[in-house]
């Protein structure tokens, strides 16, 4: 039972985070932001640092750098403090906890993800088919509506623990 209302309570924080006030919808950027901040609660790293920073990186997708390096950066969440690195390029990026890939550079996904494979990266995208293709969590669309899928072999090659209420919203593939 406890559980279920864990389950149900994640659900509605989500569900509430994303929805804009006074019936303004809030921007897919905004979105998928507030998601993969709120994607960092529910997963562990096992080689973080407390006294590192935890480094998102951003390839593609202005919009969602300019609204994670507004909203997040500099900030602390329990014992991380943000850093939001926008990577020009795939030979530009360096060591990041997550490293979301925007739609424009998902055909960039297999350079990308090599180059990330050596240390515990969570790759988030957007881009279809991705998540079978070995993306950690890819966001879709299912019946007008966000959803995302976890590849949970993804999650386990790159050594990442995620907790059973984010799973339990997923697609899992």
């Amino acid at each position: 039972m406890k559980k279920i209302i864990s389950s149900l309570a994640l659900t509605l924080a989500m569900f509430v985070s994303f929805v804009g006030t006074a019936g303004n919808e809030r921007s897919i950027y905004e979105i998928h932001s507030m998601m993969i901040y709120n994607f960092v609660k529910y997963i562990q790293w096992p080689d973080y640092d407390p006294s590192q920073d935890f480094v998102i990186g951003v390839i593609g997708e202005d919009e969602v750098y300019n609204t994670l390096k507004t909203w997040y950066d500099g900030k602390l969440r329990g014992d991380k403090k943000f850093v939001v690195k926008k990577f020009e390029s795939v030979a530009a990026i360096s060591k990041c906890h997550i490293i979301y890939i925007g739609k424009d550079q998902g055909k960039s996904f297999d350079a990308i993800n090599s180059k990330v494979k050596s240390y515990s990266a969570l790759t988030i995208t957007d881009y279809p088919g991705l998540g079978l293709k070995g993306s950690a969590i890819n966001f879709k669309t299912v019946n007008n509506k966000l959803a995302f899928e976890l590849n949970q072999k993804t999650i386990d090659q790159s050594n990442l623990k995620v907790s059973g209420q984010l799973s339990a919203m997923a697609i899992l593939i």
